[in-house]
């Protein structure tokens, strides 16, 4: 009975780890497809059925099949001009809008993505993303951690593994009853529970579930805290006037140039001085307290002290106009869509990876440029792709650093 006793344990813990082990992976492939689709496709699309550019996400898995979901992240144009009827629907109601092929996701990177979406329409909802965050408070809690996800399923884990060690306490107690039921009659419940107990915390394999366990949950922490050092993605920090880019960008839908002169034109974009400001409201709402300070601002010709919400380390070089203008990107690539936001936040994670991905993915707007010309035809030679940022020294260090 013993013999028995011991293989019944050794399969339900081996059972067990194989639970811990799925587990994890399916964990992980969250965490991941996280940092991807917030890299690389919330810009477009929202993780729930919210439409942005495109449309929101949710229960996507259910909608289309995986096969399906690849071929089109790796090339939807292709996709379309098959004459797939959900592709060609799909693209028309979004007035034709091109979506950016991912030829270099591989399939285990797309299906984390998903587990992604799914985990995360699984979970309690979140705060409003446009909400602004108390005065002088930090970023939000979610944007310290890249694998916010994986925290949740780790907890999960957790309690999976309690409630099947309840499990396999119980059945050797039941085994125990069997073989000892003559010498058991009169001894307590609870005293006959803690001598299993005891027998099974110094079960070599409880001792090493425990470790494992303990050293993944503080491994993630760990990682999750140096990756989360001098990341500031969702932070909304409140401003001296209360202005709002869904008002002026979104609904009277002013340039962005207006305001930030430098965005085609220079390295910064700028932020806009007192006097742009009173173009406009020079005539318009003078009698709101809002304005009021801009007035008080110019009778004492001190600037409006803006607090800054994309702000990359002094290490790194970034050029506005020659994204914007040479390249062509629209603001929204790289900030969200400020036409919607009533308190600007930083959405991208503006990561060295974050921005490295996309010199990787990002077509070089060679149009009507003459400088590409012979670039793009050496670069045709050997490859049948367009010709990438990263094909121009998009990937070179000293390109930002130096």
């Amino acid at each position: 009975m013993c013999c028995k006793k011991l293989t019944l344990v050794k399969f339900l813990f081996s059972f067990l780890f194989l639970i811990a082990a799925t587990a994890a992976t399916f964990a992980q492939d969250a965490a991941e497809g996280e940092t991807l689709f917030k890299n690389n496709c919330a810009a477009c699309h929202a993780s729930t059925d919210e439409v942005l550019v495109g449309p929101g996400l949710k229960g996507i898995s259910e909608r289309r099949p995986i096969e399906w979901i690849v071929k089109w992240v790796h090339n939807p144009q292709a996709v379309i001009a098959s004459g797939d009827k959900y592709a060609n629907d799909l693209y028309n109601k979004f007035n034709k809008a091109a979506m950016t092929p991912y030829p270099n996701f591989s399939e285990a990177q797309i299906k984390g993505i998903i587990a992604y979406i799914d985990a995360s329409n699984a979970a309690p909802a979140a705060p409003a993303a446009g909400a602004a965050p108390a005065a002088g408070a930090a970023a939000p809690a979610a944007a310290a951690s890249s694998g916010g996800m994986m925290e949740v399923l780790l907890v999960g884990l957790l309690i999976i593994m309690v409630l099947v060690l309840i499990a396999l306490l119980a059945i050797v107690n039941s085994l125990s009853k069997l073989a000892k039921a003559d010498q058991e009659e009169g001894k307590p419940f609870f005293e006959r529970v803690a001598e299993n107990a005891k027998s099974l915390a110094a079960n070599s394999a409880v001792k090493t579930g425990v470790i494992v366990l303990v050293l993944l949950l503080g491994g993630k922490a760990t990682i999750d805290a140096a990756y989360g050092v001098g990341i500031h993605q969702g932070y909304a920090p409140e401003q001296p006037i209360k202005f709002s880019h869904k008002l002026h960008a979104g609904q009277y839908q002013i340039n962005c140039n207006y305001c930030h002169t430098g965005v085609y034109e220079g390295k910064g974009a700028n932020v806009p001085s007192a006097n742009i400001c009173m173009n406009c409201h020079n005539a318009i709402k003078r009698e709101s307290p809002e304005i009021q300070k801009i007035y008080k601002a110019l009778e004492k010709d001190e600037p409006i002290q803006w607090v800054r919400v994309h702000n990359l380390p002094d290490l790194a070089y970034f050029n506005h106009s020659q994204h914007t203008n040479v390249g062509g990107l629209e603001c929204k690539n790289c900030h969200g869509e400020i036409e919607k936001m009533e308190v600007v936040e930083q959405r991208s994670s503006l990561t060295m990876g974050w921005c490295i991905d996309c010199h990787r993915q990002t077509d070089v707007n060679a149009k009507g440029n003459a400088y590409y010309d012979k670039l793009v035809e050496v670069h045709n030679k050997d490859s049948k792709t367009p010709l990438k940022v990263q094909n121009i020294g998009g990937l070179e260090c000293s390109k930002c650093h130096y």
